[in-house]
């Protein structure tokens, strides 16, 4: 029995009729095309498919479709433009905290819910934020970098 879902994701008003076992990650990407937010452990822990719901930082994969009815939700594809990137994208460009991408959407979804929590945060509270999401290439150390670098440019 599908269910009809009224949310707001990037800016524009949506209507979806979804089954209620659909998870928000499968819609977003099938359903949508948004591509951006990735499929990784499809168990909250690697932080691949994050998304902002209602500025907040959630796992895609946990969070039901039917749950976010009346809600906003922001994908990565929401963020910045290749001509004009958000401050965190040009962050971890700067700071080599970027290899080879999976995780990028997730990260530069968390960081900007860390820095609009925390506007100026320091290396441990980037850590400690950051520490929902894996990524296999960086080492973090550049990822860290340009989080609080991203924060200490902010005015």
């Amino acid at each position: 029995m599908r269910r009809t879902v009224n949310l707001e994701v990037n800016g524009h008003p949506v209507t979806l009729s979804v089954e209620p076992r659909r998870t928000l990650l499968d819609v977003v990407r099938e359903e949508l095309g948004l591509t951006g937010t990735h499929a990784g452990c499809e168990q909250g822990a690697c932080g691949a498919c994050t998304v902002l719901i209602d500025g907040a930082v959630a796992r895609s994969c946990l969070v039901l479709a039917v749950q976010v009815d009346g809600h906003r939700v922001d994908t990565i594809e929401s963020v910045g433009t290749p001509e004009s990137l958000h401050p965190v994208q040009a962050a971890l460009r700067r700071h080599h905290g970027l290899q080879c991408g999976f995780c990028t959407p997730g990260v530069v979804l968390a960081a900007i819910d860390l820095l609009e929590r925390c506007p100026h945060p320091d290396e441990a509270e980037v850590r400690e934020a950051m520490s929902g999401n894996l990524c296999r290439c960086t080492g973090y150390a550049g990822l860290v970098a340009a989080v609080v670098a991203a924060g200490a440019e902010q005015q």
